[in-house]
């Protein structure tokens, strides 16, 4: 297992220097790549009634028993960042890894980047730091066997890492990962921290660790949401090109944007108990998600987490 982490050398031929990342040259980079920057496009590996707006209709006991989705829509994906010449990050759930093992080794053959979502959709900030440590290193275990490569990032469940939950990062950094992508600085009734960073940072004056924010829009002095998401299919798409612009070209940071699979799923089975606001918030504009995807890869370069920030 060692071996095959220090360096795999993919079916489909990709190298992957000793943390799992593929290292060829143009990740993801198009003939005028030189005149863009990279930005990271993200991928939060779920089913679609893992959510947090779900997690009270939905009891965990139940999910073996509904309809599995997410292979069929990661699919979806993987074909059309292929179509775009582009590389992705993928935060999965162990849950579902453990499940689709297939996939899995289809995303690291295809040449994007592995990363853990936690094991199975629990909130950071609903857990005891000895129930984080223990779900943090079973999921990148997991993860690491299945696909043999090294896992370095990580995404907690509905960006619950925030000033709750002071020994997440520590912990992070302690059982090997290299990277959050954890916070989102808005005022949200899930997440958020409105007073936090807005770009990456390294939380540790020791270490090169980095925490990632998702890219936020600052206007009339306030942070808006611009990460993709929800918002990605509630909001005009002119309002995310225009976002992202802007906020490229004054931090000079790459920006990030995240989805789920599900949201490219518009005849997902429908979770009819669930709170109309939570009904909103997931189904509205499903069926404009891949079309607007299409325009995003377009009108921006990107790439992975790893490669934009590492």
């Amino acid at each position: 297992m060692t071996q095959a982490i220090a360096r795999l050398e993919g079916r489909d031929g990709v190298s992957r220097d000793s943390d799992g990342v593929p290292s060829s040259d143009g990740v993801g980079r198009s003939k005028d790549a030189s005149a863009k920057p990279f930005n990271a496009f993200t991928i939060d590996v779920e089913e679609h009634f893992q959510v947090s707006a779900f997690e009270a209709t939905v009891p965990r006991s139940d999910w073996e028993e509904l309809a599995s989705r997410v292979e069929n829509n990661v699919s979806r994906l993987l074909d059309l960042l292929a179509r775009h010449e582009t590389k992705a990050t993928f935060f999965t759930l162990g849950w579902v890894a453990e499940r689709h093992p297939d996939m899995i080794r289809r995303i690291v053959n295809e040449g994007h980047e592995l990363a853990s979502h936690g094991y199975s959709h629990v909130r950071v900030n609903t857990q005891s730091a000895e129930a984080f440590r223990e779900d943090v290193r079973k999921t990148k275990a997991i993860l690491e066997d299945i696909s043999g490569v090294r896992v370095l990032g990580y995404r907690a469940a509905s960006f619950s890492i925030g000033p709750s939950t002071p020994w997440a990062l520590p912990i992070l950094r302690e059982e090997g990962h290299r990277y959050s992508s954890s916070t989102v600085p808005i005022a949200h009734d899930l997440y958020g921290d409105p007073s936090g960073h807005r770009f990456a940072y390294k939380p540790f004056a020791d270490d090169d660790f980095l925490e990632v924010p998702v890219t936020t829009l600052r206007l009339f002095g306030r942070n808006l949401p611009c990460g993709g998401g929800g918002f990605f299919r509630l909001l005009p798409y002119t309002y995310f090109r225009w976002g992202y612009g802007k906020t490229g070209r004054e931090s000079g940071q790459p920006c990030i944007f995240y989805l789920h699979p599900w949201e490219v799923d518009p005849e997902q089975p429908r979770i009819a108990d669930a709170a109309m606001k939570s009904r909103i918030r997931h189904y509205t504009n499903l069926g404009r998600t891949f079309n607007r995807l299409e325009s995003l890869l377009r009108d921006f370069h990107w790439t992975s987490m790893a490669r934009a920030f590492l």
